[in-house]
This record gives structure tokens, sequence and C-alpha cells, in this order.
């Protein structure tokens, strides 16, 4: 009797792993039937929602259904990422995260609210950011040099902003404040949109963010842009020297945007968005606006949900160093 059940168990266990299958086809062949949600893990107006906004419009189009943005920030993006986390694996609900909220998180928690490398379905890397430091516009310095000597007199009395415990703009600063030999008051916001108005209105001193986030306060003369934190001039800033130009020698710090789902997540379905998102990549119109806000398009090597798994394990690696000699850390 005991040789005559298995063979029915292997066929039960076949039949249903058929079925699965079958109905993971058939989903991918009806989705997307209804509007679909890009978590946004940070407060609007943003570099992390601008670039939301740019994709927006021409995912819908391509999708075929109306792709929403929804801002879930607090906790450095993690209160946005545990949204997708735990949403239902059905491809309606997706996260726009950051190398704040897929790298440099995992370093400074004790305890991690998540496992950025196990915990989604890696979908695509979207975009390089490299940073730019900007200060109040009242600050008495016009280039780095200037700044580091302000700074290192000053430093007991200035505070620097981030839009969030563990993000890239706060841990920029911390390595920019650690090369310069001075410790500064670190103000988390709930985005970068925050961070850069508080900046505006003099409450703060400087903040080391995104490039998108400063062109639209540079144009205005808002605020002052000193140096960029790479090794290589951004097209949106020509005019605006690097780090390492100006006297810190191989500075460099730049971050990431990538699309991910929840775990569990059809491979057909991730399929869907990955083509999907490529496909926005590619066009001229949404090129030209990442050239034109400092953001740097993912090549097309570097787009399959393949690359983006190892590139997260990588990135967590990379920044453990700096993240947990920084002293950043995040309940």
């Amino acid at each position: 009797m005991r040789h005559g059940r298995f063979p029915i168990a292997v066929l039960a266990g076949t039949l249903a792993l058929a079925a699965a299958t079958l109905s993971d086809s058939r989903a991918a062949e009806e989705w997307p039937a209804r509007t679909l949600t890009m978590v946004v893990p940070f407060a609007a107006g943003g570099p992390v929602d601008t670039l939301g906004r740019i994709l927006q419009p021409h995912l819908s189009d391509v999708l075929g259904q109306q792709v929403i943005i929804e801002n879930v920030s607090g906790g450095g993006g993690i209160t946005g990422s545990l949204r997708v986390m735990q949403a239902p694996p059905d491809g309606y609900q997706l996260e726009l995260g950051s190398i704040g909220t897929h790298a440099i998180n995992q370093s400074i928690s004790a305890k991690p609210a998540y496992n950025a490398a196990t915990d989604f379905a890696p979908v695509i890397l979207v975009a390089d950011a490299p940073q730019v430091l900007l200060v109040r516009k009242d600050l008495p310095a016009s280039n780095l040099k200037e700044f580091i000597d302000y700074v290192k007199a000053n430093h007991a009395k200035m505070q620097h902003g981030s839009g969030g415990t563990g993000t890239s703009s706060h841990i920029g600063c911390v390595l920019l404040n650690q090369e310069i030999g001075v410790q500064v008051t670190h103000i988390p916001y709930r985005g970068g949109g925050p961070a850069l108005q508080d900046l505006i209105a003099g409450r703060i001193d400087y903040i080391c963010n995104y490039i998108s986030t400063a062109v639209g306060a540079l144009e205005a003369k808002q605020v002052k842009a000193l140096a960029t934190l790479t090794t290589t001039r951004a097209k949106a800033l020509p005019n605006v020297p690097t780090a390492d130009e100006q006297g810190l020698k191989g500075f460099d710090v730049s971050a990431w945007n990538a699309i991910f789902m929840p775990k569990g997540t059809p491979a057909a379905l991730v399929k869907k968005v990955n083509e999907a998102v490529g496909q926005v990549l590619d066009m001229p119109t949404v090129q030209k606006r990442l050239d034109d806000i400092g953001l740097i398009a993912t090549p097309p090597e570097k787009r399959s949900p393949e690359f983006l798994g190892k590139y997260v394990e990588s990135e967590i690696a990379k920044w453990a160093v700096p993240a947990k000699a920084s002293g950043a850390t995040a309940n």
C-alpha cells in the first residue's frame, strides 16, 4: 500500500505545480487589470519623488494602466519599504527604492526591519545619482576650501540635514565630515524635499544630496553648490567643481535608485515591469529629463533583475564598513 500511494503523491504534487504555473501564466496574461501603486518611501518634493514622477506617466502608458505614486515616508525610507515588502505579491505594488533603503540601512540598524537582499523581488536598477554639497545662501564660503575652513571654526554650532537617518544624504555628509575631521549635528527629515526647504530657510547649514534636489533651488539662487561629491563633474552642474578637484582626492559619494516588488511576485510579472521600465528609460525625452537633473540612466546591460539582485548584495557589503565607521545608528 505504501508503494501504491507514492505515485499518487508524486502525481498530486506534479498537478499542483502545473496548476500553480498555469495560474501564474494566466495572471501574467491578464495583468495589469487595475491601477498600480508605486511607493516612494520619502516625502514629496525630494529626489526619489522627482524621479518617480518622471517615470510615472510613461510607465502608465507602456503598461496600459494608471500608475499612481504614494509617498510613504518615515524611518529613512524603511516605512515605505516595509509597506511593499508586506504587500500581496500580485504585481500591483512596487517600490522605487534607493541605496539608503536597500544597502546602507542594513549596516546602521542593530536589527534591520528587513533583509534587503532576500525580502524583495529585485526588478530593475533605474539610475545612478551623484551627490552635491549644498549650503545656505548666506554661508560665508564660495568654494570647498572656504567651506572646510568655516566648518572647522564653527562646527560646534552648525547643523547638516538629510532625507533621514541612514539615507545616502546622511552618510554622504557623515563621510564628508570625517574627511574634514569635524563632528556636526545631524538633523534627519522625512525626505530630501523637507531638508532642502529648511536649508533654503536657513534653519540648517548644509546638505549632501542628489543633484536633482539642487537644480531648481540653484537656478533661483536660494542655495549655493560648492562641490559635486564624485570624481567627475555632473552634466547638470558643469560649472561646479568636484571635491576631488578641490583637494579631497578620491572623494566619491554616489547614490542609486531601483525598483523592487514583494518577494514571491511571479517572475512573469517581474519581467513585464522590468521590460516596461526599460522602455521608459530608452525614451529620449526621459533621458533628457534625467540628464537635466543630474541622474544617469542605467545602461541596458545592467537592467536585468538578476543584475540588481547581485548589485544589492555587493552594495550592502561595500557600504557596511563606512556606514558602521560613521557611527550612524537607526532604531
